[in-house]
């Protein structure tokens, strides 16, 4: 700890004596002692907490799961604190500000894929499996290809997540305190992968706990503030939105953003189905004691998820009446620091410095948290189904696995400030949405199609999950964000940004095609196999317990 501490204060104090202004000065020089103060209070807590944690985590239970010791409402707030991520915090707010109702729209589209992880996975998903969501789909199916399938799914879903988070955090962490960009990424790597190879789970929890509870509070307080300079009249301050914004009354309107029909269907279906393929949200729901918790979380999840959305449209429409016009944040009639900065310079307007430099620090521990949870995902996916199906052979031993997701936390850590670092110039903005798409595409119908499909077979799901995921990366490569955008042909070979709608169809009729013909007694005898598992995905009979802590 006393090395990570001196890492951290080495870098933040070598980074802040730079005598040639960055883009951090130019942009923002004043922020601020809060912020600094702030910043490091929260890193202190958290290096404290896992300290406390590490104490506590002594099986491969208490590693993965936190041993299945956290309450539904912790959980549910630990599991909002994994979905509100600085993209959804500075970015929705960002749509909202440059498009209006269009930014709803993703809002909306983040929210809507809840209730079908309420309805139909968080409670079977408990019961049947242990750390991973591999061990629902290898239930009854067999053990090694479909946990290689689902190990590679959930590995790719992180590292493109992880990419798009290490390169927003360290342009935003350069932005707003003045760090170097690869100090910037290497202090995030630093800590995500301190806080998971100590503390494990129980650790990554508490993180994601302190900083749902910090960004609901700041965007609460933000929210109220705004509310305050318009009156409390929503028609004010749309009225006056419309009045000031250069889109005037279009920003009341959708098609600003999502020009066609199939865009905006293949978008929903990527948010829908991507959010309960995500495996560092699934993973949440072995926290818990049992599916009563698990159904209790996904419910306070989906509160605090959409009371959070809420908040992120009445900042976006504040920043618009607050910040246009206003030469303060302006640079060349341009928003200092682009177009996720609107939630940024709000916070000045609102409450200067001081709340600037609060939000700042929950802006960063919002990236911290995210690349923390989904760090332990991606370590888990090598340790307990790449590791212990392929190098053990199914023979559990604890204590080699969780050796071995440390071990691959610390090159996920390296691997990930590598990558923020090679991709800093790109646009990496569509690694979300792919990550989605993938999430949607490969890991979603294989999990939902194992619980609740008694014809589904080893052979369909693997070849089905598989022409998913690549028909997902095919039609990125060829679609609009990364031919035309990162390769820089005029136009693209596939029209659409969002692809989930042709990928998760591909799946699902390939599933369903291999499954129904494939006539192996091994086929049989997994069909056979599925009255087993429905009595205990519905029961909990026969589910792991939980341990105390």
């Amino acid at each position: 700890m006393r090395l990570l501490l001196l890492t951290l204060l080495f870098l933040s104090s070598s980074a802040f004596a730079q005598g040639e202004p960055t883009t951090g000065e130019l942009i923002m020089d004043v922020l601020t002692d809060q912020a600094l103060l702030m910043f490091f209070a929260f890193v202190l807590l958290t290096v404290g907490i896992t300290v406390w944690a590490a104490r506590r985590t002594k099986s491969a239970n208490d590693f993965y799961a936190a041993g299945g010791g956290i309450s539904g409402f912790q959980n549910g707030l630990a599991i909002a604190g994994d979905y509100m991520s600085a993209a959804s915090f500075l970015g929705i707010a960002g749509l909202v500000y440059a498009s209006g109702f269009d930014g709803l729209i993703y809002a909306v589209g983040f929210l809507v894929g809840w209730p079908v992880v309420l309805l139909l996975i968080a409670e079977p998903l408990r019961n049947l499996g242990k750390y991973t969501f591999a061990d629902v789909a290898s239930f009854r199916l067999q053990q090694k290809p479909v946990r290689i399938l689902a190990a590679s799914g959930s590995l790719l879903t992180v590292v493109l997540y992880l990419i798009a988070q290490m390169v927003g955090a360290g342009k935003l962490i350069e932005l707003l305190f003045d760090l170097p960009y690869e100090s910037a990424v290497l202090v995030i790597g630093v800590l995500m992968t301190f806080y998971v190879t100590a503390g494990g789970m129980l650790a990554t929890t508490w993180v994601q706990l302190i900083k749902a509870v910090l960004l609901l509070g700041g965007a609460t307080l933000m929210a109220v503030l705004v509310m305050v300079q318009v009156g409390f009249s929503f028609e004010t301050m749309f009225a006056t939105a419309v009045d000031v914004h250069e889109k005037g009354s279009d920003i009341m309107a959708p098609g600003t953003l999502l020009k066609d029909p199939i865009s905006a269907l293949s978008l929903g279906i990527a948010l829908m189905f991507g959010t309960a393929g995500l495996p560092h949200v699934l993973m949440r729901f072995f926290t818990v004691k049992d599916a009563v918790q698990a159904r209790r979380s996904v419910f306070y999840a989906t509160g605090f998820i959409g009371y959070f959305y809420i908040l992120t449209f009445i900042i976006g429409f504040g920043a618009i009446v607050l910040l246009t016009g206003n030469d303060t944040y302006f640079v060349d009639g341009v928003l200092n620091g682009g177009k996720n900065m609107p939630a940024i310079h709000l916070s000045h307007a609102l409450g200067g410095d001081p709340l600037m430099g609060f939000i700042s620090a929950v802006a960063f521990a919002t990236i911290l948290a995210v690349v923390s949870g989904l760090t332990l995902a991606g370590s888990s996916a090598i340790s307990h189904d790449l590791y212990a199906t392929l190098v053990l052979k199914g023979k559990r031993n604890e204590k080699k696995e969780v050796r071995v997701s440390q071990i691959a936390t610390v090159c996920l850590g390296i691997i990930a400030v590598m990558l923020g670092i090679v991709f800093e110039k790109q646009n990496v903005a569509f690694m979300v949405g792919l990550a989605f798409c993938v999430a949607a595409s490969a890991n979603f119908p294989v999990l939902i199609l194992s619980m609740y499909w008694k014809n589904l077979t080893t052979r369909g799901a693997v070849i089905g999950g598989a022409t998913g995921l690549l028909t997902a990366l095919i039609l990125v490569v060829l679609g609009p964000t990364v031919w035309v955008d990162v390769f820089g042909f005029t136009s693209p070979i596939f029209p659409y940004k969002y692809p989930a709608l042709f990928s998760v169809l591909a799946a699902f009729i390939t599933i369903w095609l291999v499954s129904v013909t494939d006539k192996s007694p091994s086929a049989q005898a997994e069909r056979e196999a599925f009255e087993e598992q429905l009595v205990r995905s519905q029961t909990g009979i026969g589910a792991d317990a939980a341990s105390e802590h």
